[in-house]
């Protein structure tokens, strides 16, 4: 009942398709995901929908302030749940690997620098490309380009 409340608060139907959709995003351990991650998923749940339903209703979810769309390494568009929680992340350039990070200082400085060019803070996003250690204990290595989003810790 929670997310059909969610979705109605949003303006949104609660159509099978967009409580599915929710319901990943909401019970999923891995936080950021593309268009076809989710469709994949869906598949694997045996739920017969199409790619570009999964597209309007990521869309519509976005315009609703339900979800916050990224464009991370590879070109394509990472969603994730928009829950209110104010985090920054550090981007893999090889894996596409997605850690979320909240750093006090990091925030006061860009408030610092903000409002020493006169401005006022709206909102900011940073997104840090790097390169994330390898599982074996070798140094990081530079490869080829990003795949996915996924795998957030």
């Amino acid at each position: 009942m929670a997310r059909e409340l969610d979705l109605k608060n949003a303006g949104l139907k609660a159509t099978l398709p967009r409580m599915k959709v929710l319901d990943l995003f909401q019970g999923s351990k891995v936080r950021h995901m593309t268009a076809e991650d989710v469709y994949r998923l869906l598949m694997d749940e045996g739920m017969d929908v199409g790619l570009a339903t999964i597209y309007r209703v990521l869309t519509q979810f976005e315009q609703a302030g339900l979800l916050k769309r990224h464009h991370f390494e590879g070109g394509k568009s990472i969603f994730e749940l928009h829950d209110g929680d104010k985090h920054d992340h550090i981007v893999c350039v090889n894996t596409g690997q997605v850690v979320e990070f909240h750093d006090a200082e990091i925030e006061k400085r860009i408030e610092k620098i903000v409002k020493e060019h006169g401005f006022e803070l709206v909102d900011h996003v940073l997104h840090i490309r790097a390169l994330a250690p390898s599982k074996d204990g070798k140094p990081p290595a530079r490869g080829g380009a990003a795949k996915t989003g996924r795998g957030t810790r």
